[in-house]
């Protein structure tokens, strides 16, 4: 049987309550069912971390092999070049990138360091899934360490086009990094052909076919694998809550108001100001709605270390007193702005009751939040979506009102639509939004990417431990389901990271 290893940035450990968000949610499913090892950063940054063995801990079927970061790492290879650097240029968003020589190379230390130690515990039979943009020299680095397992990476946010690759100076040993890998998967077609394309510039690949690339004597394959929510358990949650206190007092506060909702980390990517600008337009331009409506926008404070982030949350500040003093009343505040992170029921129980879901970002890979707010909803009077037609999720629900966030007047046409939309419309958007994310799971995603790297490798389902290799202490090994990757043109992973 094959075990299955995913590789991560940091690692939801259970004795830390790590569960609540990001890379978990869309992965824990798959664990607790199928067992197996999680590796990657515990989270905690200390002295003497880069000659520390990895730490093992077991719940269930599952093991958690977690490293530290030293202080330097923690700033150069997490801060600096992954959020710094990588996080906005795969956004397209290169006037946010910041690229210095010393954080690129510790980058690649603590890939290096990190495989090292992955290496120790790699059993013969083991699928190896390596996850995301903190990780992109994983596979070069476990292939020079010796381990020749099946390897797949899955990228959770957008792949930018070559020609905005190229502002980076390390992009094509990156490029190169990733074709280590057995299986590369990635949230939409667009971010595919993109990495295709990046790949054959900078790396000299060969297509060879629309899902496979030839790269030094090795072919590599190619896949979109749009992550997913578990849509019936969330909307059992936001039904249950709607009616807890936390939600009644909303409801109260809002004096028959309708609500516009927006749920997001603080990042430069969410197009948070330009949100603001869109419903400031809304207010400005219709009078109508003023004193009939309240946004509440909550915008979790991340990445407190990148200067960017810590800019965004002054503006965004300043921008949402400046609306609240312009068009304010005595008895009305137009925009409620939280900095704090709200639980995930909580946030469910608000969707529930909200007459629209802004979900607007700049550029995203997903956005899960968007499939939540779905989930959420009362089919017999639900509220509507407005999503930005560059969120991977746009490709799956396209009976949302898709807008351009740079435009404050069409972000503001689509809330006012919204707005004024009767009950017919609004159930038969939602029953299509419903259809198309009603049968998926985080499961059925994950079973489907591990069902691609055992084809793309030829790797039977089935394959025995190498004799004289124990298995970890609780460690479970899993017979692995083949099922055919859900290869749909779709495409933020709310991040643990």
């Amino acid at each position: 049987m094959n075990r299955l290893v995913v590789v991560s940035n940091r690692v939801p450990l259970p004795s830390a309550g790590q569960h609540a968000g990001g890379l978990a949610v869309a992965l824990d499913g798959l664990m607790e069912k199928r067992g197996g090892l999680w590796f990657g950063w515990s989270g905690a940054v200390s002295p003497d971390a880069a000659t520390t063995d990895a730490r093992i801990e077991s719940a269930g079927a599952v093991d958690y092999a977690t490293v530290d970061l030293t202080g330097e790492e923690h700033d150069r290879y997490y801060n600096n070049f992954s959020n710094g650097m990588l996080w906005p240029l795969l956004h397209s968003m290169s006037e946010l990138m910041k690229f210095d020589r010393r954080d690129a190379r510790v980058y690649r230390a603590v890939n290096e360091r990190l495989a090292g130690q992955l290496a120790l515990l790699i059993q013969h039979g083991d699928l190896i899934w390596v996850h995301d943009y903190h990780l992109i020299p994983m596979a070069a680095a476990l292939r020079a360490k010796g381990v020749k397992n099946p390897i797949g990476f899955f990228l959770h946010i957008p792949f930018a086009s070559p020609d905005m690759l190229g502002s980076a100076p390390e992009i094509a040993g990156l490029v190169r990094d990733l074709l280590a890998a057995d299986l590369l998967g990635f949230q939409t077609d667009n971010d595919m052909a993109n990495f295709a394309a990046a790949a054959q510039i900078f790396a000299g690949a060969v297509r060879v076919s629309p899902t496979a690339l030839s790269f030094n004597g090795r072919r590599v394959r190619l896949g979109v694998f749009p992550v997913e929510i578990e849509a019936h358990s969330f909307a059992r949650m936001a039904a249950e809550m709607e009616q807890s206190e936390k939600c009644l007092r909303l409801k109260t506060s809002l004096l028959g108001q309708k609500l516009i909702l927006g749920i997001d980390r603080l990042d430069p990517t969410k197009g948070l100001m330009q949100r603001v600008d869109g419903y400031r337009c809304l207010l400005e331009r219709s009078e109508e709605q003023r004193g009939k409506v309240t946004m509440v926008q909550v915008a979790a404070v991340s990445r407190k270390d990148v200067s960017s982030y810590r800019e965004l949350r002054d503006d965004l500040d300043h921008a949402a007193g400046s609306l609240n003093s312009d068009l304010g009343e005595p008895d009305w505040t137009p925009l409620r702005l939280l900095s704090k992170a709200t639980i995930r029921p909580v946030v469910a129980g608000y969707m529930r009751i909200a007459r629209v879901g802004l979900v607007t970002p700049l550029r995203d890979g997903m956005n899960l939040v968007a499939k939540e707010f779905v989930a959420a909803q009362n089919p017999a009077d639900p509220g509507v979506l407005v999503l930005s037609k560059f969120a991977g999720a746009a490709r799956q629900l396209d009976a949302a009102l898709l807008v351009n966030p740079h435009d404050p007047d069409a972000m503001a046409d689509a809330m006012e639509q919204a707005l004024r939309m009767g009950l017919a419309e609004r159930q038969q958007r939602w029953r299509a939004l419903w259809e198309a994310i009603e049968h998926r799971s985080p499961v059925v995603w994950g079973r489907s990417f591990v069902a691609g790297l055992l084809r793309a490798t030829g790797t039977s389902a089935r394959v025995p431990r190498q004799a004289g290799v124990p298995a970890l202490a609780g460690a479970a090994t899993v017979r692995l389901t083949l099922e055919h990757p859900e290869l749909v043109p779709a495409g933020e992973v709310r991040r643990l990271n």
